[in-house]
């Protein structure tokens, strides 16, 4: 399946609802959905995207989840049954991150407070440091665990899975992206060798 420039420019503004099940254990926050995501109504749809192979490579997942013609039912379920969540700093989907404002991104964190306090996961990762710097006044902030917390529950940021952060690969995703998820339980933290 492919778009035409037209198609995609016509969701443009559309809003993908949350990938959110009972016993959500960790909320991954994207900056915001790109016009692919809004095409098939699948968070980070776009062929090329990182995101879904990351969490393969790390074994959030168990099997690979290829959305870029739309999530299946069933991989929507693996996912809520792995007690993975999927949700946005800003719901309108754009061509780029960077077309929101500062306003935009500083809503979303208010936003996500409440979701949290809703959905009330172990672990929060934001995938993205420039957008989480902008939405939470954190100009200095590293990724990796953050000392702040939302609401009590731990708070992460992990490297984008956009093909346009391209000093990142699959492989260091995946270790990125393990540490938050070891941390909610999902993935059992690794063994120490024998001494």
């Amino acid at each position: 399946m492919g778009f035409t420039r037209a198609e995609l420019e016509s969701f443009r503004d559309a809003v993908v609802p949350d990938l959110v099940g009972p016993g959500c254990r960790l909320l991954f926050v994207g900056i915001n959905p790109g016009l692919w995501t809004a095409a098939t109504g699948a968070h980070f749809a776009r062929p090329g995207n990182r995101f879904y192979p990351a969490l393969f490579r790390a074994g959030i997942i168990t099997h690979p989840i290829t959305p870029s013609e739309g999530m299946s039912a069933a991989d929507r379920n693996h996912l809520i049954e792995r007690g993975v969540g999927i949700t946005n700093l800003a719901p309108r989907a754009t061509a780029r991150a960077d077309e929101l404002t500062s306003d935009e991104l500083r809503a979303g964190a208010e936003r996500l407070a409440s979701e949290v306090a809703e959905f009330r996961p172990r672990v929060v990762a934001v995938a993205g440091i420039t957008a989480y710097r902008a939405a939470f006044g954190k100009r200095t902030a590293r990724t990796g665990l953050q000392d702040d917390t939302i609401g009590g529950t731990p708070l992460w940021v992990v490297p984008n899975p956009s093909g346009l952060n391209a000093h990142e690969t699959v492989e260091s995703l995946a270790v990125a992206y393990a540490e938050p998820a070891r941390a909610a339980g999902i993935l059992s933290a690794p063994s120490s060798p024998a001494r």
